[in-house]
């Protein structure tokens, strides 16, 4: 069982940036073969923003958010982040951390099946 917790969520304002986190674990010693940040804004589906390949170098972002927002990751604290620059009001929604442990290995990023999420955290941008 794998456990995701969220943080670093907030107000901003456009143009400016937020941090998030997620921190991993579960049983002895968490592994994973990708991990994911989604959203959600209210009324609409939730989307991709960004992965990174847990155990292998490689990570995808969105075109809707690329040049702004990183993804990165730190295995000795089973975190990864998402640094987001030059936010704008249409990034405002809930954002989702997720885990794949189910490979392939080389699966397209987009393409695991992310069956551990996170609570969320909410990214509110103002103009």
């Amino acid at each position: 069982q794998v456990h995701l917790v969220e943080s670093g969520g907030g107000l901003a304002q456009a143009g400016g940036s937020l941090r998030l986190s997620c921190a991993a674990s579960g049983g002895y010693t968490f592994s994973a073969y990708a991990m994911a940040w989604f959203r959600q804004a209210p009324g609409k589906e939730r989307e991709f923003v960004a992965a990174v390949r847990w155990n292998r170098v490689g990570s995808k972002t969105a075109d809707t958010v690329k040049g702004r927002f990183t993804i990165s990751k730190d295995q000795a604290v089973n975190t990864i982040y998402l640094q987001m620059n030059n936010l704008k009001p249409e990034d405002t929604a809930t954002y989702y951390c997720a885990a794949a442990t189910v490979g392939p290995w080389n699966a397209p990023l987009t393409d695991f099946r992310y069956g551990f999420w996170g609570q969320g955290t909410q990214v509110t941008v103002s103009l």
